[in-house]
């Protein structure tokens, strides 16, 4: 499943072409999928997958999909053109998995963080 993913301003940030490895556009793997949750290849826990969204920690949307639910969540902006894709990088090898979060109930506002601070640690 082909996913792009959109920041608050509709500016696109990443992309899957597998539905579980998470890439920026300049081709690097920054997060893969388990299910619904979203974690680093280091193992910490970085959010939640559902209804098309990206979720933080505080129950706030991170990313947004085509296929992210309306009515769920704060409004989604018009989207950007994607960018041009890089080469990818190799991925890293996933480590032992932190332990999942109690999952917060979700909000209409997007996350006080951006998605560089989520999965770059910017």
């Amino acid at each position: 499943m082909k996913l792009n993913f959109y920041d608050r301003n509709g500016t696109p940030y990443a992309y899957s072409e597998d539905g579980k490895t998470l890439y920026t556009f300049e081709g690097r793997p920054v997060a893969y999928i388990d299910v619904n949750d979203i974690y680093a290849f280091a193992g910490s826990h970085l959010g939640y997958f559902e209804e098309g969204s990206i979720w933080d920690h505080h129950g706030n949307m991170l990313l947004f999909t085509d296929m992210s639910r309306f009515g769920r969540g704060p409004l989604k902006p018009k989207r950007s053109l994607r960018s041009l894709k890089t080469l990818k990088t190799r991925k890293p090898l996933k480590k032992l998995k932190a332990r999942r979060p109690i999952k917060p109930l979700k909000s209409r506002c997007w996350s006080a963080s951006s998605p560089k601070e989520i999965f770059l640690g910017l």
